[in-house]
């Protein structure tokens, strides 16, 4: 077994003030999600003035933020919020989900598109090698929170986390750290370094999230409110097995337009 490292969650205490870990997670990966936009932009060959990237991550942020907000309120715990409609302003008390964070980057990332007049596709694929990493740095925020851990497990590597219990437990937040972020983003940033068609790298990055996390899942704790749904998945695989059929869906697409051309 593991120790796990109990790293205070508070970075920078200044009187009232507090600078936390996650929300350092936040920041880096919002900065290296500009510098992964513009470079891709570059490289991509996307007509896009420092200016429309800056643009681009600010619509980014509104959607994760709102999206996430959303989709935690509405696949999460719904009856909640219905009774206490004024809990959906209250972020600060927690919950984010990530599914609806992606829905709301996917609608941002069209509204901006139409507005510059950019090739929605090629936006998408770039913002989908700016969101890689940006999932590594948010699993590891949950890890220092000592959040969403995984379930009880005999393996040497399992740790006992604050406010889970006596046993040993899946570190879920790493595994899903390697998976979700590294791995991806070594996968997208790839696909963009052999140039492939327009959406290939969006549509892979819907795919291979929804097998990561599908995965991942039988080893995470699911929410105590919600605990185990239909045919005993998870909250998080339902909203994976969606993700899964875009992805392969739009690959299908995207390689029969090529053939046809």
């Amino acid at each position: 077994m593991l120790s796990y490292p109990h790293i205070d969650p508070v970075l920078i205490q200044i009187g009232p003030l507090s600078v936390r870990w996650y929300g350092l997670m936040y920041l880096l990966a919002f900065g290296i999600g500009y510098l992964v936009i513009r470079g891709l932009g570059r490289y991509r060959q996307l007509a896009m003035a420092d200016e429309t990237a800056s643009d681009l991550l600010f619509y980014a942020m509104l959607g994760v933020i709102l999206g996430g907000r959303l989709g935690y309120v509405l696949f999460y715990n719904p009856a909640y919020y219905l009774r206490h409609p004024l809990s959906i302003f209250a972020v600060w008390e927690g919950g984010m989900s990530f599914h609806g964070g992606l829905l709301g980057v996917t609608a941002a990332v069209l509204i901006f598109s139409w507005k510059k007049g950019l090739p929605v596709l090629l936006v998408a694929d770039i913002m989908a090698g700016a969101a890689a990493p940006g999932l590594f740095f948010g699993r590891i925020g949950n890890f220092i929170n000592g959040e969403l851990w995984g379930r009880v497990t005999d393996l040497p590597w399992g740790m006992v986390f604050p406010g889970a219990g006596p046993l040993p437990r899946h570190p879920s937040q790493l595994y899903e750290a390697f998976l979700e972020g590294l791995a991806l983003t070594v996968v997208i940033l790839f696909l963009h370094r052999r140039k492939v068609s327009h959406g290939v790298p969006f549509f892979t990055f819907f795919l291979l999230y929804g097998m990561f996390r599908f995965l991942v899942e039988f080893v995470r704790e699911p929410d105590a409110h919600l605990g185990y749904l239909w045919a005993g998945a998870t909250m998080g695989q339902l909203l994976c097995l969606p993700m899964m059929a875009l992805g392969i869906g739009g690959l299908v697409l995207v390689y029969k337009n090529k053939v046809a051309r």
